[in-house]
């Protein structure tokens, strides 16, 4: 759950400011923990029979086709958008480790780190199943833990800058409205783990006298106190720290102790070397499945190899054409993780168990839905916005 995102979140909070910020922190907590508990819930719901996938519970509630046509291209967007995200905070972190550790070093292009950073990925994308990458997962929590840590406690320690202030640099009316929005997609984006809860709750043992979903929630529960300690420090404290100048990343605005934000650094690269690979697993499956079933393929190591490479080549061509970390976070929070972390469960939650009309269970479903298509249609406005302003000073392939 605790994603390269937390990164984001100071500096969403000085485009929304000290009220709408903490709100929007502690709403989207609540809203993301009720929604996951649904999904949990409902993964067994049929005596028997266990949804796996995301798309097999929409098909269940909309039908074949209907819940497959809604619910796989938003998993496809959430999933690829994540892998785009990784490679470019992953090359920036290795950059910004380079450019600490040796400062008289010539400088390399942001593009070049983006590359090296995906070396890695054409390696272990190739490793089997999601069991397989329990190893680099737990290598990748102590990771998020460790960088989230760093980021708010060398944010302390830097202390309240010198004339911090906490008003929006937005110059105009236009500027303030689109930064905000944009800043709605970034909060959206950190609670991104919704996409794969049934395919991680798959693998876990289940009998009728242990049902699945009991350990698969106190795992959550762990997950998410977790979660807010990682997220409430470091979206606060690093807006106290710095107003309205924090960078997108604030790991970018810290610079000393210089041996610490160095580890945070890389720290970050780990993490997001066995995040991009909990999003890319599901990805390989899908396409895999789809050339072999649809199109005629013989499964073999050679379409393994191919598939794989080929992806992981298109998420870095992709990440060195628009190494935006603010604009992709807002516009994939928005458009891409809002509808299947936010509402999608209620909707199919309201399909399934008909809650009557204004119980307190309906009255939740239908505030939780109304909150995300906000998000789900202004975010992305604001996120593009930031992504052509960025473009117009950029140097795409330098």
């Amino acid at each position: 759950m605790v994603g390269a995102g937390v990164l984001g979140l100071p500096y969403a909070m000085s485009q929304l400011g000290w009220g709408p910020g903490v709100t929007l922190l502690t709403l989207s907590w609540i809203i993301t923990l009720y929604t996951l508990w649904q999904m949990v819930e409902m993964h067994e719901m049929v005596s028997g029979k266990r949804f796996d996938r995301y798309h097999e519970l929409c098909q269940h509630a909309f039908g074949e086709k209907l819940g497959l046509y809604i619910v796989v291209p938003q998993q496809i967007i959430v999933m690829l958008g994540g892998n785009i995200v990784y490679m470019v905070i992953g090359g920036a972190s290795l950059q910004k480790f380079h450019d600490i550790v040796c400062p008289s070093c010539k400088k390399i292009k942001l593009t070049f780190f983006i590359m090296i950073f995906a070396s890695a990925q054409f390696v272990l994308a190739h490793l089997p199943s999601f069991n397989s990458i329990s190893g680099v997962s737990l290598v990748a929590t102590i990771m998020s833990i460790g960088y989230s840590t760093i980021a708010w406690v060398a944010s302390a320690h830097k202390g309240v800058q010198e004339n911090v202030e906490y008003s929006n640099t937005a110059t105009t009316s236009a500027n303030l409205v689109f930064n905000f929005f944009n800043a709605l997609g970034s909060v959206a984006f950190a609670y991104a783990g919704h996409n794969v809860v049934l395919e991680i709750q798959a693998t876990i043992p289940s009998t009728p006298e242990k049902p699945s979903k009991v350990s698969m929630w106190k795992g959550v529960v762990v997950a998410y106190i977790i979660v807010a300690l990682c997220y409430w420090p470091v979206a606060i404290i690093g807006y106290w720290m710095f107003g309205n100048e924090v960078k997108d990343n604030i790991l970018i605005s810290l610079e000393k102790p210089t041996w610490i934000i160095a580890m945070a650094n890389l720290f970050v690269v780990l993490h997001v070397i066995g995040s991009y690979q909990v999003y890319a697993m599901p990805m390989f499956d899908m396409l895999e499945s789809v050339l072999v079933k649809k199109s005629n393929f013989e499964p073999s190591l050679i379409l393994r190899f191919i598939v794989r490479n080929l992806y992981v080549a298109f998420t870095m061509f992709i990440a060195i054409t628009f190494p935006f970390f603010g604009g992709l976070l807002g516009f994939f929070g928005g458009f891409a993780v809002t509808p299947t972390t936010y509402f999608l469960p209620c909707i199919i939650w309201l399909k399934i168990y008909k809650p009557k009309r204004f119980s307190l269970s309906w009255c939740t479903n239908w505030i939780c839905i109304v909150l995300g298509l906000s998000i789900i249609i202004l975010a992305p406005i604001g996120a593009l916005r930031n992504i052509i302003l960025e473009a117009k000073t950029y140097q795409f392939y330098t």
